[in-house]
């Protein structure tokens, strides 16, 4: 509702036009969504990337630099480093998360130089927006890799702030003692900082190779390989089987990928702090990757 005018002395002739070019705001009779929630839906970035951008006077709406809470309505006219962004495309996508069991020898790239296999290339084709990956891992490591549409999604699903679990389940070649457990539970000293396992589980196996699983709560590039090694093993197999709330499914084999249902998705968002969507269609239960 609008507020009441208050009442002026000064005449309607005395009141000089507004020359700035206008930008539209939110109304009663027009309700937007704000534009960095837009952006972050479609994959541009994080909400506090997009914040960070508008503070930079990256992005402009109507050829107006614009502030965090503007609300984008229909017909408005984005620009993000001086391109034109098609952000209403972005509104009519639901939040979709893929479970990829990506296999070794494959790289969490869109593209590689060197003619490897790419992740990217074996998920199912979106219409709108793309596909963001959930951290990485690297080409020798298998397993659990998280993929989804909503940009702000994967921002809180990577955020040290969140501390989520990852889980993997690692083969040991070489003797593991209690106290080397003892040592990697309070913490190595390694050359990118302290680092330690929150939980170390003995799984299965006998002689030399031996299963354990094990918890971190940080993607520190090669952490899991190179705790181990600091003790003087070798890891001659590492898959990650959790991130978060999310497991890799027993049945969804390498290069195959798996899609959340509502209600897996509802508790994926509901456990970094958003909030679950409606359901707009079905989700898709599992897609079978390109051979």
């Amino acid at each position: 509702m609008k507020k009441p005018v208050k009442n002026s002395k000064a005449s309607s002739q005395s009141q000089k036009p507004d020359t700035k070019p206008q930008v539209s705001k939110e109304t009663e009779s027009q309700k937007g969504e704000r534009i960095q929630k837009v952006l972050a839906r479609g994959g541009l970035g994080s909400r506090r990337e997009i914040e960070r951008w508008i503070g930079e006077g990256r992005i402009s709406v109507n050829g107006v630099k614009v502030t965090p809470g503007l609300h984008l309505v229909s017909g408005d006219t984005v620009q993000v480093n001086g391109r034109t962004v098609n952000w209403e495309k972005y509104t009519e996508q639901t939040t979709r998360v893929l479970v990829y069991n990506k296999p070794t020898g494959e790289v969490v790239t869109r593209r590689d130089p060197q003619g490897r296999p790419v992740v990217f290339s074996r998920l199912p084709k979106l219409t709108i927006g793309r596909w963001i990956s959930v951290g990485r891992l690297d080409i020798n490591t298998s397993g659990l890799l998280l993929l989804t549409n909503n940009g702000e999604l994967a921002n809180r699903l990577m955020h040290p702030s969140m501390e989520l679990d990852r889980e993997y389940a690692v083969r040991i070649l070489g003797e593991v003692s209690d106290e080397m457990i003892k040592q990697l539970k309070e913490g190595v000293e390694l050359e990118d900082g302290k680092a330690y396992f929150n939980d170390i589980q003995f799984f299965s196996g006998e002689g030399a190779n031996k299963w354990f699983h094990v918890v971190v709560k940080e993607g520190r590039n090669r952490l899991v390989r190179r705790l181990w090694e600091s003790q003087g093993v070798t890891v001659s197999r590492l898959m990650r089987v959790r991130y978060g709330p999310s497991v890799l499914p027993t049945n969804v084999r390498a290069k195959d990928s798996y899609e959340l249902n509502n209600k897996e998705l509802g508790i994926l968002m509901e456990f970094v702090g958003m909030q679950a969507e409606k359901p707009l269609k079905p989700a898709l239960r599992r897609d079978r990757g390109q051979r």
